[in-house]
């Protein structure tokens, strides 16, 4: 699967466009990560942790968006971007987000060869 921030690719055509797609991760870390976040926070260290973790869920959301482009018939996703955000999911629990998405299609080489 070729994913592009771009929204063409010099040599090639859409053969077929799927349309908007999305690979969606939300994750929590756990109290004790928490706990050692906001010591390392309080003393302005680096957040190891939470950098691990955003960097993980960004391929894995990636991940995501590869699959389900494939599940549709695409070899290819022009214009990926990112988004994320957190919300409270009760009790406390911060849950980061972040999606990945563009537009799923079929490429062709000019002259109609696949990439």
């Amino acid at each position: 699967m070729h994913i592009f921030t771009t929204d063409s690719v010099e040599g090639m055509t859409i053969e077929k466009n799927f349309g908007t797609i999305f690979g969606t991760v939300i994750r929590s870390r756990n109290m004790i990560g928490r706990s050692l976040g906001n010591i390392a926070s309080a003393f302005g260290g680096k957040q190891r942790g939470d950098t691990n973790m955003a960097n993980q869920t960004r391929e894995d959301a990636l991940q995501e968006l590869s699959n389900n482009a494939e599940a549709l018939g695409a070899n290819a996703v022009l214009a990926m971007r990112f988004d994320s955000g957190e919300f409270d999911s009760g009790n406390g629990n911060i849950m980061q987000e972040v999606v990945a998405y563009g537009t799923a299609v079929y490429l062709v080489k000019k002259g109609g060869e696949e990439r």
